[in-house]
């Protein structure tokens, strides 16, 4: 297994497809590991290279001691880029995994091509955070995991309860409550807001009306202030490429492929 280490944790990462293709990096939401993905590799290394890693504390990765910020996590993806051989690629987030793209786009524009930023927000409440954190440290994840998956997906999703619901159940109960907490604290201070102008990099928003933890609100203000985003609005909840794998594997083709004939 691969592994990268960074500032006191030790960061997992994996690559997948064809070497030629062009690298396409995945960062996924709070709370869940790399696997969030599965639902849609099929798909996607159809036409590139997938290049996912865990957050400190989550999957594979070891926690870091202390509270995170959105820049420290943006360096941990660059370190594992680094770590892969990536110079540049395109970029598609969803949640934290988007705030994170988002500060690598404005900070590091010369490592992204295009931008996919799925139900996210360039601020959030902070005293959200403050309470989570309060839970996790006295009742643990168990505490908070019912909430934050039915804030993931729509209510006949969460119903019906197969074996993705099942998977990110899991994998959401064995996060280390150290690195979830260190990343609550980089969520409960971002405000990313300052830095949407910078964003070059061509750019899509994608917003749900069901998504209860981002709101397509926060998404629309997102895509007016990046020069030139592109915006697109389903009716699905936070973690739509779970419950719609098809559809979004055809939405981020669409997009990426402009910038992929321009590679050539």
């Amino acid at each position: 297994m691969p592994f990268v280490d960074r500032e006191g944790a030790r960061l997992y990462w994996r690559i997948d497809g064809h070497p030629e293709r062009p690298v396409l990096v995945l960062l996924n939401s709070l709370g869940t590991d790399h696997s969030l993905w599965d639902p849609v590799m099929a798909g996607l290394l159809r036409r590139h290279r997938v290049l996912r890693t865990d957050k400190p504390g989550h999957g594979a990765s070891s926690a870091r001691p202390g509270e995170y910020t959105i820049g420290q996590l943006g360096g941990d993806v660059l370190a594992v880029m680094d770590a892969a051989g990536v110079r540049r690629a395109h970029l598609c987030g969803v949640s934290i995994g988007a705030m994170i793209g988002m500060w690598l786009a404005a900070n590091a524009p010369e490592r992204i091509d295009r931008l996919v930023l799925s139900n996210t927000s360039a601020k959030l409440a902070p005293e959200g955070f403050v309470e989570r954190i309060r839970v996790i440290r006295e009742g643990g994840i168990a505490a908070i995991a019912d909430t934050i998956l039915g804030r993931f997906f729509t209510p006949g999703f969460v119903a019906q309860a197969d074996e993705r619901y099942h998977g990110v159940r899991t994998t959401l109960l064995q996060v280390d409550p150290a690195g979830y907490i260190g990343c609550c604290a980089a969520l409960r201070d971002m405000d990313l807001r300052p830095l949407l102008a910078r964003i070059a990099a061509p750019t899509l928003v994608l917003t749900c009306r069901d998504d209860q933890s981002t709101p397509a609100a926060m998404g629309e203000a997102i895509a007016a202030a990046i020069p030139g985003a592109k915006h697109v609005q389903w009716t699905l909840a936070h973690i739509p490429f779970v419950e719609a794998p098809d559809r979004y594997v055809e939405l981020l083709g669409a997009f990426l492929e402009d910038g992929d004939a321009g590679r050539g």
